[in-house]
């Protein structure tokens, strides 16, 4: 199947010289959830507003539904929305005629009902006949949401949408987004909040100065990159580790006290192996007081592969 989006060599260098997209690939499927991790700086919202025509790259090239965006940019662009990070919101206008005028500019016939239905989803329908200057700030974010819904996209971009905002907020969003999957909109989100995208992605991605240094299936990530953690607390300390204890991937911490197991590969190979090296430990009579297991999560081989790739650079 063609992607939605395919994105091939993009780089983005400004006058001053920093780059900030460095010949990024990436190919978005249809009706998918795609979450693009990276930190600050790493060139997220440059990359997406490259797609939505607000920054002009220096090169390569960027399909969305099988047209090149350099040449029908605004035939493609009426299907894509975007929420973007900072706010630009006409505030002295109502609530419910901007998100009507945002439906319109788009080249959309006005439908009423639609713009009901995306108020109410987003608890704006009684803040309707408000200016947006009166609003709270976690409403104004409400309504730019709403903004970009309002001509019903089949591309989604959401660029940090619930940083910052209330609770309220980003149970409304996430519930909202469950909602456009389930009518075949394509989504591409930025959180900082690596929790959500490890919940509602699909996909994930991880850029980091400008280069993208993985995208793959969530599950197949974490079966390739997860880790097994555990820790003994021995009885005694231990000043060297006999055989076979020393063969496994192990160190001693707290002046010999915690013994600390780190390996595995996601597939559930940590596991197996806590358990003979807890044999190992029996046989070699090492006494452990207490065992503590985790797996790795999502937000931790994130910080290790932006971590790795910094090393990289600097050496």
């Amino acid at each position: 199947m063609e992607p939605i989006l395919d994105i091939r060599g993009l780089t983005k260098t400004y006058r001053n010289g920093v780059t900030a997209l460095d010949g990024v690939d990436l190919q978005i499927r249809k009706g998918e959830i795609f979450a693009l991790l990276g930190p600050n700086g790493a060139g997220k919202t440059t990359l997406i507003g490259a797609i939505c025509g607000l920054v002009r790259p220096s090169g390569g090239t960027i399909c969305a539904f099988g047209e090149d965006l350099s040449k029908s940019w605004r035939t493609a662009r009426r299907r894509i929305g975007l929420v973007p990070q900072e706010m630009g919101l006409d505030i002295f206008d109502l609530v419910e005629r901007n998100v009507a005028y945002s439906r319109g500019m788009f080249g959309c016939a006005p439908d009423a009902g639609r713009i009901e239905e995306v108020l109410r989803s987003l608890s704006l329908w009684d803040k309707r006949k408000e200016r947006i200057k009166d609003l709270s700030g976690g409403m104004k974010r409400r309504v730019l949401i709403a903004k970009a819904l309002a001509h019903d996209p089949d591309l989604l971009f959401l660029d940090e949408p619930t940083a910052g905002v209330d609770v309220g907020l980003r149970r409304d969003m996430w519930r909202q987004i469950e909602a456009l999957r389930q009518r075949g909109t394509t989504i591409i989100l930025t959180t900082h909040y690596i929790e959500e995208a490890e919940e509602m992605a699909d996909r994930v991605g991880v850029i980091s100065n400008g280069r993208i240094l993985l995208v793959d299936d969530k599950d197949t990530i974490m079966a390739r990159l997860g880790r097994t953690e555990a820790r003994f607390t021995l009885e005694e300390p231990v000043t060297e580790l006999p055989e076979p204890v020393s063969g496994f991937p192990v160190h001693l911490e707290n002046e010999g006290l915690t013994l600390v197991y780190r390996g595995g590969d996601g597939t559930g190979r940590g596991k197996r192996e806590v358990a003979d090296l807890t044999r190992a430990l029996v046989q070699a009579g090492i006494v452990f007081e207490a065992l503590e297991t985790a797996e790795s999560s999502l937000e931790e081989i994130f910080v290790d592969l932006v971590e790795d790739e910094r090393r990289e650079d600097a050496a």
